[in-house]
């Protein structure tokens, strides 16, 4: 059973969605302050955390940065309004997903249920894909540049496997949202755009993501061995 942190200081939040998500095989906790919830998640045993962005201590936004720190676990930001800001912002510091307050259980559920299944799924068979200065390794979800260790989100790593794949191939931004989130989700094309320019940051000097305007994204390394 997947155990799930919510850190949201609305108190009377947790015990009804924990209830929810009971019936989907999944045990949520709550956290009503960030410095707690920082605490469990150093103490370990979470798949997931869900983050408000209205927090007492500190917001949402410097959360995820400081869980980022140490931590890939996958993290759901609830978003105050549905503001495009604060879900470009909250992308940009390394969340998976958001959901605009107020959200539907189901909803916030079915997102939980696709960021799980992307970071649970068994180890693609695929041997190691070694490019031009870049490593990616599947069964490990690890990638090198120049031989160092790069520290990516899981999205991060899915983006990167996917364009690696096919290098040179063109992938639509719909086409890599399809991919990650899954054909239900509602597509949200900034998104990628955002988690692309995470990435090609993280990956300099490497030039490796090339962008086609008005078609999409494509690595642009060369590929060694067959």
């Amino acid at each position: 059973m997947h155990r799930i942190l919510l850190i949201d200081d609305d108190a009377e939040l947790g015990a009804p969605l924990a209830t929810y998500f009971g019936r989907f095989g999944l045990t949520l906790e709550q956290a009503l302050t960030p410095s707690d919830g920082l605490a469990r998640l150093r103490a370990g045993g979470f798949d997931a955390a869900i983050l408000d962005v209205m927090l007492p201590e500190m917001d949402g936004f410097d959360l995820c940065r400081a869980i980022r720190r140490t931590s890939d676990i996958p993290v759901l930001m609830l978003t105050a309004r549905g503001e495009l800001m604060d879900r470009v912002v909250g992308l940009e510091l390394g969340a998976d997903d958001y959901l605009p307050k107020p959200f539907d259980p189901r909803e916030l559920v079915a997102r939980l249920q696709t960021i799980l299944r992307r970071r649970v799924a068994p180890p693609a068979p695929d041997a190691p894909l070694r490019f031009d200065g870049l490593v990616l390794d599947p069964a490990t979800r690890t990638v090198q540049r120049h031989g160092e260790a790069v520290e990516l989100t899981g999205t991060e790593f899915d983006l990167l496997h996917l364009l690696a794949r096919t290098p040179g191939k063109v992938l639509s931004r719909d086409d890599i949202l399809a991919a990650l989130r899954g054909h239900e989700a509602d597509l949200y094309t900034r998104a990628v755009d955002i988690v692309v320019s995470r990435l090609r940051r993280k990956l300099e000097p490497l030039a490796a993501i090339k962008t086609l305007r008005n078609a999409g994204y494509a690595l642009a390394l060369q590929k060694l061995g067959p």
